[in-house]
């Protein structure tokens, strides 16, 4: 089910549309997460549920890696475009905060 914001008289309503037919989706195709999220634990998650992840590697984790040479082992996969469509997103969720923001606050009047 898909939701869209109409506008009425008197309040904004969430209205609901009819979506795609059949069972719902339980586990996206790909995760697109920041540095803070590339993580062992997170990855492995990921890996087992079979989600791509274009997560970008931490420096020091990089770093870490490459000192161990031979046995430091593969850098994990990483995919610059969805990464960039990722910041794209992530830009526009912020232009939306940032809006509300500013369209809900309330100046005081001293």
């Amino acid at each position: 089910m898909r939701f869209a914001t109409t506008h009425s008289d008197r309040t904004w309503r969430r209205s609901a549309s009819p979506g795609p037919e059949g069972r719902p989706r339980n586990k996206p195709d790909s995760l697109a997460a920041d540095k803070a999220h590339s993580n062992g634990p997170c990855r492995e998650y990921l890996w087992r549920r079979g989600v791509r992840r274009p997560i970008p590697e931490k420096s020091d984790s990089q770093a870490a890696r490459l000192r161990e040479g031979s046995c430091g082992g593969r850098p994990p996969a990483f995919d610059e475009e969805r990464c960039k469509k990722r910041n794209t997103v992530e830009r526009t969720i912020n232009n939306f905060k940032h809006a509300r923001a500013v369209a809900t606050r309330y100046d005081k009047r001293g």
